[in-house]
């Protein structure tokens, strides 16, 4: 799988990363603390759900604007 790419309702981990203006340091973080889950694409080139994303990304402007 192309890293560039992932299907519908999914993000690259690069996407993910540019999504929730993070480094890929606390993308893995993320996913080992097991705020975020893996949901397809391969071991060195996972996607994760958009939908997942986005609560992750509300819950961190939330804490911003607090």
């Amino acid at each position: 799988m192309d890293d560039r790419y992932a299907p519908p309702g999914q993000l690259t981990a690069a996407q993910t990363r540019q999504a929730l203006s993070i480094t890929a340091g606390a993308l893995r973080n993320l996913v080992y603390r097991g705020q975020l889950t893996r949901t397809g694409g391969t071991e060195r080139h996972p996607t994760f759900s958009a939908r997942d994303v986005a609560a992750i990304a509300a819950k961190r402007q939330q804490r911003v604007t607090a």
